[in-house]
């Protein structure tokens, strides 16, 4: 089931996503965020009327995804930035497709022109799912972040809704 978040949501996805910030270069952030930290982040994007979904299955999120504003400067009001997380012990295959879909329909009946997303590269299972959902790559940033003791490459996917 696709839901909108909820506050009581934040300790299952703080979780989650901390494990890609413990394992893995998919994020940049490097400590841990706490269920109160991600439950802030929740209330601040909801206030921002920007959407964040979780998948339920049997009572637990097994993965979310949400949207934020691309830029603050008012030109790109018609641009949002994706994100999508599972649980690395997710079930059911699909998900994450079935979270952007839903994304992306509710980014363009809310208005929204392009949707963006941020890939460390390389991520050939990240960059697969984005061209999958109809992204195509528009950039490439190297060396631009550090991780684990190493320099990391980023590129930039768009698709235009």
């Amino acid at each position: 089931m696709i839901r909108n978040v909820t506050a009581a949501d934040a300790d299952a996805i703080a979780s989650i996503y901390n494990h890609y910030i413990v394992n893995s270069t998919c994020t940049f952030e490097e400590e841990t965020v706490s269920a109160q930290q991600m439950a802030e982040r929740i209330e601040t994007l909801i206030n921002s009327k920007m959407p964040w979904l979780v998948f339920e299955h049997q009572g637990q999120v097994i993965g979310y995804c949400y949207a934020k504003q691309w830029n603050a400067r008012s030109a790109y009001r018609f641009t949002a930035e994706s994100s999508v997380y599972l649980s690395p012990e997710c079930p059911i295959k699909g998900v994450g497709s079935r979270l952007y879909e839903q994304l992306f329909s509710r980014l363009r009946d809310d208005g929204i022109k392009n949707v963006m997303s941020v890939i460390t590269l390389p991520n050939d299972q990240s960059t697969r799912f984005h061209h999958k959902m109809g992204m195509e790559q528009v950039g490439h940033f190297k060396q631009i972040g550090f991780k684990f003791d190493r320099w990391l490459d980023v590129g930039y996917w768009q698709k235009i809704l």
